[in-house]
């Protein structure tokens, strides 16, 4: 793994694909809630080799091999990542043209990011399982992952990837979404201004949020947006990848 200092934090990175962009857009994978790089595994290869794009995968502070954060996150810590430390990471990266691929939390990031930068910067969202405002179903979906973490195997497959940041990475992410003051947590606003192409990654039984998030989306934004519902669980990317790799490849022509 590479890594890139990014003001005082240091993250750990990984590029695909060619080793210049060439005039094209650079892919940046943004991670879910408890992902990091290594848990891409070779998705961001596969995307890079379809595409023909430069592909950045990152491990955001608290994740993986990147610098821990202080606990507890804020319950703004995505919106917070897309408006200060996204920014950091692209200029530090030399990335001022940019497709976002975003995971669930990843995904939300990146819709604040695009609906929020005075830059234009991205030409493009690819929104996989996102969240646009707090579902029941996400909030009892994520109290069993607690359960799974303190009384069952979760920490010890968590740990294989993120090591030392294993607590760090997880406790930031659960509190955060099981405090009550979550319930209230929306995004929406953002979305008239999201002036770009999103598409919008769903399965039809996702354990962390409904079509409701994807009506949200195409309803509120600013920008064209397509629906791709592919799997039954909440990594599209990892149950199909054929299929998202396909409409990845559509959205990046």
């Amino acid at each position: 793994m590479d890594s890139l200092r990014v003001g005082n934090v240091r993250l750990e990175l990984a590029w695909h694909g060619p080793r210049e962009a060439g005039g094209r857009p650079v892919v940046v994978m943004l991670h879910e809630g408890l992902g990091c790089v290594a848990m891409w595994r070779d998705f961001p290869a596969k995307v890079a080799e379809a595409t023909g794009l430069r592909v950045l995968a990152y491990s955001r502070a608290g994740y993986g091999g990147s610098d821990p954060v202080p606990l507890p996150r804020p319950l703004t810590y995505m919106q917070d990542e897309a408006r200060e430390s996204l920014p950091r990471l692209l200029a530090a990266a030399g990335i001022d043209d940019a497709i976002l691929f975003g995971h669930s939390d990843g995904a939300s990031i990146a819709v604040v990011f695009a609906g929020s930068s005075p830059v234009a910067r991205v030409r493009g969202l690819v929104l996989e399982a996102p969240h646009v405002f707090c579902e029941d179903l996400a909030v009892t979906s994520i109290a069993g992952a607690r359960e799974a973490y303190l009384r069952g195997d979760l920490r010890a497959r968590l740990a294989r990837y993120h090591g030392e940041n294993t607590d760090n990475a997880f406790w930031g992410w659960n509190d955060a979404w099981l405090d009550p003051g979550f319930r209230a947590w929306n995004i929406e606003e953002f979305l008239p201004r999201v002036r770009v192409p999103s598409l919008v990654i769903q399965s039809a039984s996702d354990p962390y949020g409904t079509l409701a998030q994807v009506e949200a989306i195409e309803r509120g934004s600013g920008g064209p947006v397509r629906r791709a519902i592919v799997g039954l669980g909440h990594s599209p990317h990892k149950e199909q990848p054929e299929a998202v790799i396909a409409a990845v490849v559509e959205c990046c022509r």
